[in-house]
């Protein structure tokens, strides 16, 4: 098996167990929560770096659409155990916050980042527009699942007082139409090998791996950084005090980029290497997925878990920040069309959304 990996992916492997191990043993020895809260970030960043070597393996057998399904449910792995220890641990404004902030990372940061990089290395990129459109309108029932509960429950509103309730109801409602999404995206798959791959890309069947090792990769890989995410919430609230970060900035960028590394990777991945219909399906179905399934099963998660109910009530500023993000999104990708100067738009509201919660209360020691 060992012969099909190339130097490069044999490099990568290195550097993920070189810094899972080290954010290990640094968790062992009881060394500083910021040192070991830096190190888990990289050991996320280096098992999603092996995922993206798997996914462009699938992407060489299965359409487009069929692999970034399957290579966002392993990406999101991570933000869900990610989840779980927070919510146990109590932070459940972290946890909101994070679900929201993968979104608008995934929707503005991911995606302007690989138009940006594609856009300057190729041009203006091209990409499926039916898929897109779908994606968009799902996306932007995602912000109306998010808003309605809020709007019922402020003050003087149907729902004051039934927060959980309502939440419960629309959490669904989401999963079912996750459920009903999953085999329409299946069947809009597109070729084995993206419209922007080289003769090289899809002729040489040397460099392609059995489909045994490229699904044992995706899934070590996914289930490395489950436990990597462990360590790092667990030196998530320390950290943040000691950094002085507020609660709502370490949800909505530090933690929901760290949960996002592999999206990160992957999608910029695919755009450098012209193949627009699966980066589009990466980034984009990993946002569909964190709105339309993991936000309501860690909805129900918390009523498992006792403590703090998490609900889907949020403030204002999260709210609008998601339907700017959502509208622009949409705008720039329903022409099928990118370029670097829409990524850099994308990447600019992303800047502006994280300064604005820059200045919230910090998390205490």
């Amino acid at each position: 098996m060992l012969s099909y990996l190339e130097t490069r992916t044999r490099l990568i492997t290195l550097v993920a167990l070189v810094a899972t191990l080290a954010a290990l043993v640094g968790r062992s020895l009881g060394v500083s929560p910021v040192a070991v809260f830096i190190l888990s970030g990289l050991a996320l960043a280096g098992l999603a770096a092996m995922v993206g070597e798997g996914t462009e393996q699938l992407s060489r057998r299965f359409g487009p659409s069929a692999t970034g399904v399957l290579q966002s449910a392993l990406g999101n792995l991570p933000e869900f155990f990610i989840g779980v220890f927070a919510l146990r641990a109590g932070l459940v404004d972290v946890v909101r916050a994070a679900l929201i902030g993968s979104i608008l990372a995934n929707t503005l940061l991911v995606l302007g980042l690989a138009f940006i990089a594609g856009g300057l290395r190729h041009g203006a990129q091209k990409f499926g527009g039916d898929q897109t459109r779908t994606m968009s309108t799902l996306l932007l029932l995602a912000v109306a699942a998010m808003a309605i509960p809020t709007i019922a429950s402020a003050p003087g509103g149907p729902d004051r007082g039934h927060e959980t309730e309502i939440s419960v109801v629309v959490s669904i409602v989401l999963l079912v139409v996750f459920a009903a999404s999953i085999p329409f995206s299946m069947g809009k798959g597109g070729p084995a090998v993206g419209s922007g791959a080289t003769d090289r890309e899809a002729g040489a069947a040397a460099a392609v791996w059995p489909l045994a090792l490229a699904l044992a990769v995706l899934t070590g890989a996914g289930i490395g950084a489950a436990f990597v995410s462990d360590w790092f919430v667990d030196a998530l609230q320390p950290a943040m005090a000691t950094l002085g970060m507020s609660q709502e900035f370490a949800g909505l960028v530090v933690v929901a980029i760290a949960g996002n590394a592999v999206e990160n990777v992957v999608g910029v991945q695919a755009m450098l290497a012209d193949k627009g219909d699966l980066a589009i399906s990466i980034i984009l179905n990993s946002s569909l997925q964190v709105a339309l399934a993991l936000t309501p099963i860690l909805v129900f998660g918390s009523l498992l878990l006792g403590g703090t109910t998490l609900t889907l009530v949020v403030s204002p500023l999260l709210i609008a920040s998601l339907a700017l993000a959502t509208l622009l999104a949409a705008l720039v990708v329903i022409d099928g069309e990118s370029t670097w100067l829409e990524g850099l738009a994308l990447v600019g509201l992303y800047v502006i959304i994280a300064a604005s919660v820059w200045w919230g209360a910090p998390i205490a020691g």
